[in-house]
């Protein structure tokens, strides 16, 4: 069982950037397919980027294009969410996701990850 820790998360003024960062403990990353989803006030946890497990294909829902950029490091079993050009509607708690998996398949549906992490709270003022 892998257990996820999200950190990075803070306030930062629009157009700012930010970098979550989770780190993986118990079991390698690199059998993992990973995602980022994100959960504002009222609202419910959306995609919004995922990678997976064996060849790095990345799928990125449309609102963060050209913007956010994850990555892996299974050598530091870590991924990562580089977020750039934010804005205020960006405002969300952020969450990992992990599923074991042997293939190149992105996984975009919540319910398929069997792993999560606690949450970062990422904050964008206008």
């Amino acid at each position: 069982q892998v257990q996820l820790v999200e950190s990075g998360g803070g306030l930062v003024q629009a157009g700012g950037s930010l970098r979550l960062s989770c780190a993986a403990s118990g079991r390698p990353l690199s059998n993992y397919a990973i995602g980022w989803f994100r959960q504002a006030p009222g609202k419910e946890r959306e995609f919004v980027v995922g990678i997976s497990q064996s060849d790095g294909r990345t799928y990125y829902a449309d609102f963060v294009k050209g913007r956010f950029t994850i990555s892996r490091d299974n050598a530091r079993n870590t991924a990562y969410l580089q977020m750039n050009s934010l804005k205020p509607e960006d405002t969300a708690v952020y969450y990992c996701a992990a599923k074991r998996t042997y293939s190149r398949v992105v996984i975009s549906t919540a319910d398929d990850y069997d792993y999560w992490g606690q949450g970062t709270q990422v904050t964008v003022s206008s």
